[in-house]
């Protein structure tokens, strides 16, 4: 097992590695900004480095920074939680190239899934279902890329092969503005990325966000943890997800399971990630995979019982995984809401000091969170301060533990985005299940 792992990150994902840490055994260093002195991983950990000022690029993304900081405390490892340089192939290969352990895939694997083009050639290889296509970058060519669209059908899609986040996207409805918009997007592209590559697809109208979850460890062995909901979206950001996904075509369902996991041995993965798809008519279409953990892990933890950041921590450690694809069951279902220090009508971040937390509690209710009464939450990073999380035997039984819970929740002192959960735990298309991408964006409007 490893010996001491430095915690490349903040906030609430700090706390929850720092936490898998503790009950394997390992040793965990905090590096911190000076305006990230007082988190609750900071004061629990068993050693911990300033790493810069405020400023992420000084502090969080500062590569030799952190490295320098796994090196006087003699770490083992460097876990990157997601976000930052999670899915830096350069940081995870300058973190191997410096003796170190990076808790995730390795750096080739990272650029492979990370440029969207190359990650859609692998997956089709592997035979994983992607979206209708141009089959790799645009050229420059109008005539081939009016043709290429033509063949797909309109609405189409132009989209950065480096992009992320809802950023470099472009939906064309028209060939009379097809050009342009491919040339803008490379524009966008390279200004924004430093790559103009572009590639197209078929523009879904109404598909749902379902992702699934996967654990590697290298060594040909690799398992599903079935999927997860994440349509409720405000500009390309989630916002509430729910697992497993409610509705799903069950033949569908199963093929595109052992599809991710033949794709992870394929590939050579390592860790933990995630397959992200559109799925509409019965369909799914793979879009990008994440090579990290991610935000809403806890909804997965929940229905399977396996610890997630603990399977990371062992396959970094060299070990096979702990469980076996038979093992692995699904039981219940589990909601999470991402609170956020912002404000619910508005959206406006709500930095400031919290005067007053109080977690709610009972059954099946889970609050990962790094805020405490008397925290001061800074203006410089994510506005995620929790998330809030439930379970039940049924979809409606945790619905129902999910509005309780919110109902309990106090944070004072800031304003938050509960009031906008309130609202989206009671709204009756939601709780019908099912709800596609852009429904809550639609909702906000009205």
């Amino acid at each position: 097992m490893l010996d001491k792992v430095l915690i490349a990150n903040r906030g609430e994902i700090a706390l929850r590695i720092l936490r898998a840490c503790k009950e394997l055994g390992i040793r965990t260093v905090a590096v911190h900004s000076k305006a990230d002195r007082e988190l609750m991983h900071v004061r629990l950990a068993d050693e911990a480095v300033c790493i810069g000022p405020a400023s992420s690029a000084q502090s969080y993304l500062n590569i030799p920074a952190l490295i320098s900081a796994a090196e006087v405390t003699d770490s083992s490892a460097i876990h990157p939680g997601y976000g930052f340089l999670s899915e830096n192939a350069d940081f995870a290969e300058q973190v191997e190239r410096s003796g170190f352990t990076f808790i995730g895939p390795r750096a080739e694997t990272i650029r492979l899934m990370g440029d969207k083009v190359s990650a859609i050639e692998s997956m089709k290889k592997a035979g994983v279902p992607t979206v209708p296509g141009s089959d790799g970058p645009l050229g420059d060519d109008e005539g081939e890329i009016v043709a290429t669209a033509r063949r797909i059908g309109y609405p189409v899609i132009i989209k950065a092969a480096a992009g992320g986040g809802g950023r470099g996207m472009r939906v064309v409805h028209t060939e009379a503005h097809l050009i342009s918009a491919v040339t803008v997007t490379r524009t966008e592209a390279h200004s924004a990325f430093g790559d103009g590559t572009v590639y197209m697809e078929k523009f879904l109208e109404k598909p749902r966000h379902v992702e699934v979850q996967v654990l590697a460890d290298g060594q040909g062995n690799a398992i599903h943890l079935f999927d997860r909901d994440c349509s409720l979206q405000r500009r390309h950001q989630k916002v509430l997800e729910e697992a497993p996904a409610p509705g799903l075509d069950p033949a569908a369902r199963a093929e595109v399971f052992e599809a991710c996991r033949e794709a992870c041995i394929t590939i050579g993965y390592r860790g933990a990630g995630t397959f992200e798809f559109l799925y509409e008519d019965g369909q799914f279409f793979f879009i990008e995979m994440n090579t990290r953990v991610q935000v809403e892990h806890p909804v997965t933890e929940m229905v399977t019982g396996v610890d997630i950041v603990r399977e990371q921590l062992r396959i970094a450690s060299g070990l096979p995984l702990s469980i076996r694809q038979e093992d692995v069951k699904l039981a219940g279902h589990a909601f999470e809401c991402r609170i956020n220090a912002e404000d619910a009508r508005t959206f406006l971040p709500s930095p400031g000091k919290v005067t007053l937390y109080h977690p709610p509690g009972g059954l099946g209710v889970r609050m990962d969170s790094h805020v405490y009464t008397g925290y001061t939450v800074p203006p410089y990073y994510d506005s995620l301060i929790g998330k809030l999380i439930t379970w039940g035997v049924d979809r409606d039984t945790a619905l129902t533990r999910m509005r309780n819970a919110l109902d309990e929740l106090l944070v004072e002192g800031i304003k938050t985005n509960i009031d906008l959960h309130k609202d989206l735990v009671r709204d009756g298309y939601f709780q019908q299940g099912g709800v596609n991408i852009h429904y809550l964006e639609k909702k906000l409007e009205l």
